[in-house]
C-alpha cells in the first residue's frame, strides 16, 4: 500500500469544508476520517494511506456542488511553502529546471506512489507525473491536483509568468472544463498518453525569484539524508516501473540497467522487489502490457511501431505476447475497441 502526506490531506479538507455552514466540524469530521489529527499541525510528513486519500477526494467531488472544480481549487491553494523542505529546495533552485530536477529526487518525501521526470521529447520538454495503481476517479482527481500545484508552485517562484505550452491527462475529459481551461490557460489533452505538463525552453531556463546556490546545496543535502532514511521498501515498485518504461523503445532493460540507475546492484534490487512479493520479469511484463494497450487505445500507430515501441524486435513476438497478456491479438483487441 502507498502513502501520500498529509499536506494534500489538509488542502482538500479546507476547500471541501469552505462552503459548508460549520466548516469548523465539517473539517474535522473529515480530517478524522482519513486518520489525520484535527488539532495537530499538519505535519508534510506524516503519510496517510493512499487508499484512503482517494476515497476522501472520491467523497468531496460526490458532495461538492461543484466538484469538477475540486482538482483546479486545491492544486491552486498549494504554495511551496506547503511542502515543507521540499518546497524551499524548489523554492532556492536557480531555475525551473532545477525546480523539476528536485522533484525527481526528492518527490519521493512526499509520496511513495508518484515519481516526477522531466523528460525531453524531440526537442520538446514534459515534467511528467508518473503513478502505478488503479485508475479509479480518486486517483484521476489526485494526479489533476499533482499537474495544477506543479503549475501552481512554478508560477510563484518564476521571474517569468509561467504558462504551460500545453497539459496532458492519461483520463477522460470532464464534462465541465471551465475551471481547467481559466487555469491553464493553455491547450488541454485528455485521453492522453502522459500526465504532463509541456514546458517551453524559455520558462526551464528563466530565473527563479528566490534562486540561490549556496541555500539549495543546503537543502539539498537535507532532503538528500531524508530520502536515505525512507524504508526502501515502500516506493520500489513505483521507482522500478518508470525507468522500464523509459527504456522500452531502446528494448528491455535488464536488472543491472535498471538497477544501476537506483544506485543498486542487480542482487539488491532483486531483493528488494522480492520483499513485495514481485519479480522484475513480471513487472517489465506489466509495464510492456499497459504500453500496448494505452498505444494501442490512444494512437494510429502501426502495430509494427507498438511493437518497437514497447520493446519488441518482431511483430509476430509482440502478437504472440499481447495474446498471452489479453487473449487476442493486437488487431482484434483494437478492432474491438474502435467498436
Amino acid at each position: 500500500m502507498g502513502q501520500i502526506s498529509a499536506v494534500f490531506v489538509q488542502k482538500v479538507v479546507d476547500v471541501a469544508s469552505r462552503s459548508k455552514a460549520d466548516q469548523a466540524r465539517h473539517r474535522h469530521h473529515l480530517l478524522r476520517s482519513v486518520g489525520v489529527d484535527p488539532d495537530a499541525a499538519i505535519d508534510p510528513k506524516f503519510m496517510i494511506a493512499d487508499d484512503a486519500y482517494y476515497a476522501l477526494c472520491e467523497r468531496v467531488i460526490r458532495e461538492d456542488p461543484e466538484g469538477p472544480s475540486v482538482s483546479i481549487r486545491v492544486g491552486s491553494s498549494m504554495c511551496c511553502d506547503d511542502y515543507g523542505a521540499f518546497g524551499l529546495a524548489w523554492k532556492s533552485a536557480i531555475d525551473l529546471r532545477g525546480s523539476y530536477q528536485r522533484a525527481e529526487r526528492y518527490g519521493r518525501v512526499l509520496t511513495s506512489v508518484s515519481t516526477y521526470e522531466l523528460e525531453e521529447d524531440e526537442g520538446r520538454h514534459f515534467m511528467v507525473l508518473h503513478r502505478t495503481g488503479d485508475r479509479r476517479l480518486g486517483m484521476r482527481i489526485s494526479n489533476e491536483q499533482t499537474i495544477v500545484a506543479i503549475t501552481q508552485i512554478s508560477r510563484e517562484v518564476s521571474v517569468q509568468p509561467f504558462v504551460p505550452k500545453a497539459v496532458y491527462f492519461k483520463h477522460a475529459a470532464p464534462d465541465d472544463l471551465s475551471a481547467h481551461r481559466a487555469f491553464f490557460g493553455c491547450p488541454l489533452h485528455f485521453s492522453s498518453d502522459r500526465d504532463a505538463i509541456e514546458v517551453s525552453p524559455e520558462h526551464l531556463n528563466a530565473p527563479n525569484r528566490l534562486g540561490d546556490t549556496s541555500i539549495s546545496a543546503f537543502f539539498d543535502a537535507y532532503l538528500d539524508q531524508e530520502v536515505a532514511a525512507l524504508p526502501a521498501h515502500e516506493e520500489i515498485e513505483q521507482r522500478v516501473r518508470p525507468l522500464i518504461l523509459r527504456a522500452l523503445s531502446q528494448g528491455v532493460p535488464t536488472i543491472a540497467d535498471v538497477a544501476a540507475h537506483l544506485g543498486l546492484s542487480a542482487r539488491t534490487l532483486q531483493r528488494r522487489l522480492a520483499g513485495q512479493g514481485r519479480a522484475f520479469q513480471e513487472l517489465v511484463d506489466e509495464t510492456r502490457q499497459e504500453l500496448a494497450v494505452r498505444l494501442l487505445l490512444r494512437t494510429d500507430y502501426a502495430l509494427a511501431e507498438v511493437a518497437f515501441l514497447t520493446g519488441f524486435a518482431e511483430q509476430s513476438t509482440f502478437t504472440r505476447a499481447f495474446k498471452r497478456w489479453r487473449g487476442e491479438t493486437p488487431a482484434s483487441f483494437r478492432r474491438s475497441a474502435q467498436a
